[in-house]
């Protein structure tokens, strides 16, 4: 009996620590959007093929909390990687320009935008998305976004 009690603890505890559970619970500040936003930037500069394969899995730290990363392709528009595993596949492979939020807001013409301003500079771009987790209600959201290379944009959001 005690050592099923220990297991069901032991089993809660690693549930309680997982990234989709973290996740759930947890919202990221603008601090920590724009940190890992620059560590996004620094993983692509070092090797863009394993960057975004890490930002679309959720690993690296590329996922932490309702923070995750998320990029385009600055000729196409198309998206090439998102941590958000409720709306990857909604955004991986669609144009951005055509992406809008439940408002009508077309925010993915500013997101693309923003990316394709000089490197280094940062964009902020408010609009509605569901958050990582179990639920998918939209709310208010801002993205920071930044051009990393010459046919890339970066950016990583964080929820108010």
């Amino acid at each position: 009996m005690i050592r099923a009690l220990m297991i069901a603890a032991a089993s809660a505890a690693v549930l309680a620590l997982s990234p989709t559970a973290f996740a759930q619970q947890t919202g990221g500040t603008a601090d920590e959007a724009k940190a890992m936003l620059m560590k996004a930037v620094a993983a692509v500069k070092a090797d863009k093929a394993k960057a975004i394969k890490m930002f679309n899995a959720g690993t690296g730290g590329f996922l932490e909390g309702d923070l995750y990363v998320f990029c385009n392709d600055l000729n196409t528009g198309l998206g090439v990687a998102s941590g958000n595993p409720n709306t990857q596949k909604q955004t991986t492979g669609v144009d951005i320009r055509n992406i809008k939020d439940i408002t009508g807001k077309e925010f993915g013409k500013d997101l693309l935008a923003g990316m394709q301003k000089p490197e280094g500079e940062f964009t902020e771009v408010t609009y509605k998305w569901p958050k990582p987790g179990a639920d998918k209600t939209p709310v208010d959201k801002v993205g920071i976004v930044t051009k990393v290379s010459d046919d890339l944009g970066c950016g990583v959001g964080y929820y108010k």
